[in-house]
């Protein structure tokens, strides 16, 4: 991250959604950046996004904002069908770019935002924060450790409990009951990204997916079974109408097993880890994570990622182009669970 005599990196966010106010208030607090402005084509939304941070220039039109304020890095945190043009837009001016998950609405659409970024020179990083959540890069390093040993599964049990009845999810993300694919398109990504993280490539997946509230368009349930290229195995069991052990269900979402040769390290609702070694008593894993925002502050964790890498030239994570192979891995669980088969995915080398 930029030094104290560095100037702070000028940040303009396209986007005052629901979720865009964990990215305006991120900026605002993270050292070494600056929120310039915050632009979104309801300039009442805006405004009030803008006051909520202690006020920032604010614009309707993303052409006037690149103009007026000339910022470093844009973050583009707006609905899938509109990132192709805000990326070629902003691409344009020379600019380093985040882009909210999810990408683009389908594949053939992201690989169009990331070559658009890509003939213009301009970085672009996917805004896919779930591995930078505290809980799940604390996994990462007692791996690296060894702690674990050599990797046998991952488990993952979804229950945020927020997919209730006939007014499921109109309250915060209304838009979840008109997706077409849900669960997997929507929520899983996370999770497909994740373990990539952790166990290493997919190499095969079998899914099968379901709809449980009939309220919504798409799936809301459903296991998916992953085949490393290792030889270790995942599972993705989600279900977004019951809920799990915890005062706040949407802080991991869910539960963890991570299990190794050594051990197992656990993950509760709460956010804290539990580490049990092989053939020993279960005990607390303390680690340091702070509880005042989305995901363990997981948002501020992924911008401060891309500010390092901005000062020093560190290597990004989730570059547009290493995402699309998440995406690649999506559509082969949709196939899977259509087909009712086992499905093959090229494996890759090393892990993004």
């Amino acid at each position: 991250m930029a030094d104290a005599t560095s100037p702070p990196v000028r940040v303009a966010v396209i986007g005052a959604g629901y979720f865009a106010r964990f990215h305006h208030q991120a900026w605002q607090a993270l050292p070494g950046a600056e929120l310039a402005a915050i632009c979104d084509r309801d300039l009442d939304k805006a405004r009030a996004a803008a006051a909520d941070v202690g006020g920032v220039p604010v614009f309707a039109d993303t052409g006037a904002m690149l103009a007026e304020i000339r910022p470093t890095l844009v973050d583009i945190a707006t609905p899938p069908d509109s990132h192709l043009a805000l990326v070629e837009a902003c691409a344009g001016a020379g600019v380093t770019l985040i882009c909210q998950k999810l990408l683009a609405p389908d594949h053939a659409a992201a690989v169009a935002v990331a070559e658009a970024a890509e003939r213009a020179g301009s970085p672009l990083v996917v805004h896919e924060n779930f591995r930078f959540q505290p809980w799940f890069r604390e996994a990462r390093r007692l791996l690296d450790q060894g702690r674990l040993g050599r990797l046998h599964s991952v488990a993952f049990r979804l229950r945020p409990g927020d997919g209730q009845g006939p007014r499921a999810y109109l309250d915060r993300q209304p838009y979840f009951q008109d997706m077409p694919r849900f669960l997997v398109h929507e929520t899983a990504i996370h999770f497909i990204d994740t373990f990539r993280y952790l166990m290493g490539e997919v190499a095969a997946v079998t899914a099968r997916l379901r709809r449980l509230n009939p309220a919504i368009a798409g799936e809301d349930a459903g296991y998916i079974l992953f085949e490393f290229a290792g030889g270790s195995t995942g599972l993705f069991d989600g279900n977004r109408l019951n809920d799990h052990v915890a005062d706040n269900t949407r802080r991991t979402m869910g539960e963890m097993w991570l299990e190794g040769e050594h051990g197992v390290l656990r993950l509760d609702g709460s956010g804290r880890l539990w580490w049990k070694p092989h053939g020993g008593p279960e005990t607390a894993h303390a680690y340091a994570w702070s509880d005042d925002s989305f995901g363990g502050g997981c948002v501020a964790a992924l911008q401060a990622h891309v500010l390092a890498h901005l000062a020093s030239g560190a290597a990004l994570e989730n570059t547009a182009r290493a995402y699309l192979r998440n995406i690649e891995i999506e559509e082969a669980v949709y196939r899977s669970s259509a087909d009712g088969r086992r499905i093959e995915v090229q494996t890759q080398q090393g892990r993004v």
